[in-house]
């Protein structure tokens, strides 16, 4: 049985990393207030242009044809959604496992892989590994703001349209809740064509144009595919904050349990501590009495 004052110390190091925990939960719990009433705000409205967006691809228009154009994909860009920080559970674990077996799969299919990475997280797991990073934009979360990630978005269309990579996929967490995360695959370019979807032709929407068709899809577009890069970014930073909420709320329950069974421990400890002590007096007594 370890002694009082090896268990004293214990608890006092647990209490410790418990305030620590609990203060954690409490800052990410304040910060997923805010991040959860954007991505729930943006989320309806992105939807909608993205499902305007795949409508208007199946007119092939000009100014549409340059984002849908479709390649052969030898060339793959991953875009990877992780965090700065860590104590988060497995919400980076899961990220990088995923572009793993994306990685292992374009190298079986002979196709040439590169990553942008948005997290220190996967710059500093990447930065070990033999793989092309284009780029890593960790302070995006520093301060998260439209017009910053408008920049980030505007690079990743400019890298499609020049023809330097056939095709750009982002890897993130899509926020469902504080408990609840799910790990997306989703294509932002080349855009998907709308005649792909099921039901397409029944929902197929006639619009008029002024003015005119090429100017006003020169306009959109960018717009749209910026907003949906702004839409991924809020998701992977909500399912950041909810994800270290439920790490961190675990972690202080666990140090509660943790703390019952070491003042059980000491309890004990105490007890036969004491008892011995009574023995030793009542042994020495007796001694005494004996002699």
């Amino acid at each position: 049985m370890p002694s009082l004052k090896e268990v004293r110390t214990r608890i006092a190091s647990v209490k410790s990393t418990q305030q620590i925990t609990s203060a954690m939960k409490m800052v990410a719990a304040s910060k997923l207030r805010k991040a959860q009433t954007g991505i729930l705000q943006l989320r309806p409205y992105a939807g909608h242009q993205q499902q305007l967006l795949r409508q208007l691809s199946a007119g092939q228009g000009d100014a549409l044809s340059a984002y849908n154009a479709q390649r052969d994909a030898n060339r793959v860009l991953y875009v990877v959604f992780t965090s700065n920080r860590g104590l988060c559970g497995a919400y980076n674990t899961n990220v990088i496992k995923q572009v793993n077996s994306l990685l292992a799969a374009a190298a079986e299919a002979k196709e040439e892989a590169a990553l942008i990475t948005i997290g220190r997280k996967a710059t500093e797991f990447y930065a070990k590994m033999p793989v092309n990073i284009v780029a890593s934009y960790d302070e995006l979360y520093d301060q998260l703001n439209y017009p910053k990630s408008a920049e980030v978005a505007e690079s990743l269309m400019e890298l499609f349209l020049s023809g330097a990579y056939d095709r750009i996929v982002f890897v993130y967490h899509q926020f469902k809740n504080a408990v609840v995360q799910k790990l997306q695959i989703e294509q932002f370019l080349p855009v998907e064509n709308g005649n792909d979807e099921p039901g397409h032709h029944d929902q197929q929407t006639e619009y008029i144009f002024d003015p005119s068709r090429q100017e006003i899809l020169t306009e959109l577009i960018p717009r749209i595919l910026k907003t949906q890069f702004f839409k991924a970014l809020l998701d992977a930073w909500a399912s950041e904050l909810g994800a270290r909420m439920t790490a961190m709320s675990q972690a202080t329950d666990n140090a509660s349990e943790l703390l019952k069974e070491l003042r059980l421990t000491y309890n004990k400890a105490r007890q036969a501590a004491i008892t011995k002590e009574i023995l030793e007096i009542v042994g020495g007594a007796e001694a005494l009495k004996n002699a």
